[in-house]
C-alpha cells in the first residue's frame, strides 16, 4: 500500500467485471453499457457488466470451477483459491443483474450464497466459471475518493445465455466493434482492457496478467 494511502485510509474495494465477446463477425463486438449520469463512480462513461465484490459471492457454489490456466493466473495474482472463484462470481452475478444475461449450467449455488444469487437458484442455474479467461486487473488512484481493485475476465458471447436486457443501471446496452467502443467515452483502464482483448484476437498473449494501476497519479502498466 503507498504512503498515499495509508494517510487517506482508502483501501481499494474488490471488484470483478465481465467482457463478452462475441467473435461471430470480423472483428470482436463486446457487450457494454453507459452509467447513468447520477452515478457517483464515474458516470455517463461505458463500461463492461460488473461491480463490488458481496460477501454473498464467498459462498456460492459453481457449475464448474476454472480451468488450470485461469486458475494460475488468478494465484500468481495473489489472491486465494477462494477469493479468485469469488470474483468471478461476482462479476457473473452482476453480469445477469445489468444485462439479464447469464453464465451458467445447471447447478446449485448452495444454501451460502447470498440474496443476489436468488435468480440463479430459482432457475436451477450455477455459474460456469471453466468459460472464464482472466484479462487484467486494475486499481484505481490513491486520489480517487471511490477506489476499487478490480479484475477483469472474458467469456465467449456464446457461453451466456438470454436476452439482452437493461436494468437501468447501463443505458446503451449492446454490442459494440471493439474499434467503436474505443470511440466511446471510457476511462483509461477500459480502453486498455478494449486493447488487451484486441491483442488477443491477434493471437497475442502474455505470461503474466498486467496490472493497470497508478503512480502519483500517472498510469502505470505492469506486466
Amino acid at each position: 500500500m503507498s504512503d498515499a494511502q495509508v494517510k487517506r485510509g482508502i483501501r481499494p474495494r474488490d471488484a470483478a467485471s465481465l467482457v463478452l465477446i462475441d467473435d461471430s463477425a470480423g472483428e470482436p463486438l463486446i457487450l457494454m453499457g453507459r452509467r447513468h449520469a447520477r452515478m457517483k463512480f464515474i458516470p455517463d462513461a461505458f463500461v463492461f457488466p460488473g461491480g463490488k465484490l458481496d460477501q454473498g459471492d464467498m459462498g456460492v457454489r459453481p457449475a464448474a470451477g476454472f480451468g488450470n490456466r485461469t486458475e494460475q493466473l488468478m494465484a500468481s495474482a495473489g489472491a486465494s483459491r477462494q477469493k479468485s472463484q469469488a470474483l468471478a462470481m461476482a462479476a457473473i452475478r452482476e453480469t445477469f443483474e445489468e444485462t439479464g444475461l447469464i453464465v451458467g449450467a445447471k447447478g446449485d449455488v448452495g444454501v451460502a450464497a447470498g440474496e443476489g444469487w436468488e435468480p440463479f437458484r430459482e432457475r436451477g442455474i450455477a455459474p460456469r466459471l471453466d468459460v472464464l479467461d482472466f484479462v487484467a486487473r486494475a486499481i484505481t488512484p490513491a486520489s480517487s475518493p471511490i477506489r476499487f481493485h478490480a479484475r477483469f475476465f472474458s467469456a465467449s458471447a456464446q457461453v451466456a445465455e438470454g436476452e439482452v436486457k437493461g436494468s437501468g443501471e447501463l443505458e446503451d446496452l449492446g454490442w459494440y466493434p471493439i474499434s467503436e467502443a474505443l470511440k466511446l467515452p471510457v476511462i483509461d483502464v477500459t480502453e486498455f482492457v478494449l486493447h488487451e482483448i484486441a491483442r488477443r484476437h491477434k493471437g497475442h498473449t502474455r505470461s503474466r496478467i498486467p496490472l493497470y494501476s497508478y503512480r502519483n497519479d500517472r498510469p502505470v502498466v505492469r506486466a
